[in-house]
């Protein structure tokens, strides 16, 4: 693993010129890229995993292949119904605990077919996983720690909704606290999840991976789109994790999903950052951190919090973003 290391920093130069130049970023250029996931899915209207996906697939060199994983969820079950698939790449439909073991291995398998010469000298193929939080965080987390403890040169890729949507909004560990679920109604007895979210970017970074970028929808994509590319054209493994809200499990307005992650990257709720070969940067810093009830109200899952005699509900919400956010400040000052 240290040798892999080193590795990993020699490489980096070179890695580093193999990405995109930023300072020329042009999303109408961006855009008018071929698709690599067709239209005609089943995913809900204006769903945000079908956006990231698009926006991660959009990163890559259009001369690039890629292998693609996607573990079981909604993701999965709407855009491959076997024998239709809306993936233009390869594309392997993990369970729902393997999709980390699944494409390490392919990318194993790739490099021993390589050393023997029996693939193509001229052609690049990128591998790259899929999968929700519940996927994730939670059933997939053994697999995915073990493929970046390794040290795959692969890309994981988390769309975060908070929650598992697929089999009826039941909470995860990237649940929010507070959120009404199906697991953890709210009621006379109950506020809610009681437990914080899990921070899971910063779990994968303390893996000492080559790459970890946290982010969401801006209104240029400029910041997902330039970490997607990192992950993709960095050496080693990487890990990307972007909130996509889901309008059925947050319940707000579906055209508003932009709205929501502004605030959520405003409130400090979702801070966007990356750690490139251990060194943290924040990519995003409000001028005016918004309290967090901006991002709660607009979401029929938090009502509740708004409530005569929930105040300090939101107020343990607030100490707990701000907690985060200056643990997440300090790390970057190092």
């Amino acid at each position: 693993m240290i040798k892999q290391k080193k590795l990993w920093r020699m490489e980096r130069e070179s890695s580093t010129e193999m990405r995109e130049n930023m300072s020329d970023y042009s999303l109408k250029n961006i855009m008018n890229k071929p698709e690599r996931l067709a239209p005609g899915h089943r995913m809900c209207a204006g769903c945000g995993a079908t956006i990231a996906v698009r926006a991660v697939l959009r990163a890559l060199h259009e001369d690039d292949r890629a292998v693609i994983g996607n573990a079981t969820g909604c993701l999965e079950v709407s855009s491959f119904m076997y024998p239709y698939t809306a993936w233009e790449d390869s594309y392997i439909h993990n369970a729902f605990e393997n999709a980390g073991a699944t494409l390490s291995g392919v990318e194993t398998a790739y490099n021993a077919l390589k050393k023997r010469g029996k693939l193509p000298e001229n052609e690049t193929f990128k591998f790259i996983t899929f999968g929700g939080d519940g996927g994730t965080y939670d059933i997939g987390f053994q697999s995915l720690s073990g493929a970046m403890e390794r040290g795959h040169d692969m890309v994981y890729v988390c769309y975060d909704n908070g929650a598992y949507m697929n089999t009826g909004i039941q909470r995860s560990s990237a649940t929010p606290m507070y959120a009404d679920t199906t697991t953890t109604p709210v009621g006379k007895k109950s506020d809610g999840k009681m437990q914080n979210r899990k921070d899971l970017a910063s779990i994968i970074a303390d893996h000492d991976v080559a790459y970890v970028g946290q982010t969401t929808f801006t209104a240029d994509f400029k910041d997902l789109h330039s970490k997607a590319n990192k992950a993709i054209y960095t050496e080693g493994p990487c890990f990307l994790n972007i909130m996509t809200p889901c309008p059925r499990g947050w319940r707000y307005d579906t055209p508003d999903i932009m709205k929501i992650c502004k605030l959520a990257i405003d409130t400090c709720y979702w801070p966007m950052f990356e750690v490139d070969h251990g060194k943290w940067k924040l990519t995003y810093e409000p001028k005016k951190k918004l309290p967090i009830e901006d991002f709660l109200r607009p979401q029929g899952r938090f009502k509740h919090l708004f409530k005569k005699g929930n105040e300090d509900l939101i107020v343990q919400f607030q100490e707990e973003v701000d907690r985060r956010w200056e643990d997440l400040l300090y790390k970057c000052a190092r």
